[in-house]
């Protein structure tokens, strides 16, 4: 390992101009990239203090208006980074490092690509253990930093930005329901990306904090919307996961309405343009149809996975519904999934074999439990009537058989 002349490398910088500076970096960060505290002070012939000294100053001066910043953020990370270099965390957090780190991620000046070294540099300081961590949290780290996911376009940056969050809710017993109430907020982002985040990161921190914030429940459901497959696969495990805690019910009844889409929540969120007779002209399903497919989907799974939650749905009404859902001739995924989910319903409840049965007469029921996922293709305009205009009432003929 090479060394510097210490002392005309610090005159060279003080007196540089930003170029030079940068430069100089751009040596430091080739010669010492994974190097160790020990390495760092015979780099700089026990000095290495007074290079980080000068490197938080400038970030701390230039950072608002974007010069290099990535680069001096990598340095510091060096430095931080390096084996047996707490010293050096302590000098950068003396300095108010935590807290310039946590502006650059907001600060208007601040390009894209210098967010994720920001972010990097904040996981280091995480992994030095929880004092660190709450140091973080308790400079509004975690404001900062859902802000940032929230609002960023780079995938980069919003994937550094729930590494960094996870690590706050990990060990951190402080401000891990912070950290839960951060990712339950990022539900509600329109960005596909930050949903799927938020909803990976809760899967993860559910666990720790184990009792669930029922205020989850609605943005969960309204992520059901989502033309993003990836959207629907993470919201559909977060509710496999969600019926072993006490939000279940909830869960389950928002499933159940879900099924059911009237006229009024069809028109919701189209343009007044578009409140005509020409909705089959929209290219994309309408979010509530998209809804109501996976909600008979994961339906489909839930009942398959648990016979509690089976006959809870059934006391919901669900088979009602799901009957509903069979008959929307507008978006044929509703009618395939629900087909699915009666199928089961019915080979495995006889009350729901009796009832279906009754409501749709033996040829129309014959017929719908030969190929229940695929009728909807062969349908009549007569047996779309009888699936949507059902008056099954399975709560109604359990509570009566129990008598």
């Amino acid at each position: 390992m090479r060394t510097v002349n210490t002392m005309k490398m610090l005159r060279d910088w003080d007196s540089g101009s930003k170029s030079t500076r940068a430069t100089i970096l751009q040596a430091f960060i080739a010669d010492m990239k994974d190097r160790t505290g020990p390495d760092l002070e015979a780099y700089f012939s026990d000095a290495a203090s007074l290079f980080l000294t000068r490197l938080t100053a400038w970030l701390r001066m230039t950072y608002m208006i974007g010069t290099y910043v990535r680069l001096q953020l990598e340095a510091i990370s060096i430095y931080l980074r390096a084996s047996s270099s707490q010293k050096y965390l302590i000098e950068f957090l003396e300095v108010g490092g935590v807290l310039t780190t946590l502006e650059i991620l907001g600060a208007k000046a601040t390009k894209e690509r210098d967010k994720p070294q920001a972010l990097r540099l904040l996981t280091i300081i995480c992994n030095y253990g929880r004092k660190y961590k709450e140091i973080i949290c308790e400079s509004f780290g975690v404001r900062a930093i859902t802000e940032c996911l929230a609002k960023s376009k780079s995938e980069d940056t919003q994937e550094n930005a729930k590494a960094v969050l996870m690590q706050l809710a990990e060990g951190n017993p402080r401000f891990q329901n912070q950290v839960y109430k951060a990712f339950i907020a990022l539900m509600s982002s329109t960005s596909p990306k930050a949903q799927q985040l938020s909803l990976q990161g809760l899967r993860v921190v559910q666990k720790i904090v184990n009792t669930p914030n029922p205020n989850l429940v609605q943005p969960l459901i309204n992520l059901l919307k989502s033309l993003h497959l990836e959207v629907q696969y993470e919201a559909t495990a977060y509710i496999q996961q969600l019926m072993a805690l006490d939000v279940r019910n909830s869960v389950l009844i928002n499933l159940v309405k879900c099924l059911e889409v009237s006229k009024d929540d069809s028109m919701k969120g189209l343009p007044e343009i578009l409140h005509e007779n020409d909705i089959a002209t929209l290219k994309a399903p309408l979010p509530v149809y998209v809804q109501q497919a996976a909600a008979a989907k994961i339906i489909s799974i839930l009942i398959k996975e648990s016979s509690e939650v089976s006959k809870e749905l059934l006391q919901l009404g669900v088979i009602h519904n799901l009957l509903i859902a069979a008959g929307n001739a507008s978006h044929p995924d509703s009618q395939r999934q629900a087909g699915i989910a009666l199928e089961y319903f019915i080979n495995t409840f006889p009350i729901v074999k009796e009832h279906v049965m009754k409501a749709l007469g033996k040829p129309f029921f014959t017929e719908f439990m030969a190929r229940p996922d695929t009728i909807y293709t062969s349908m009549t305009s007569i047996q779309i009537d009888v699936l949507v205009s059902n008056n099954v009432d399975i709560p109604s003929a359990l509570k009566y058989n129990s008598k």
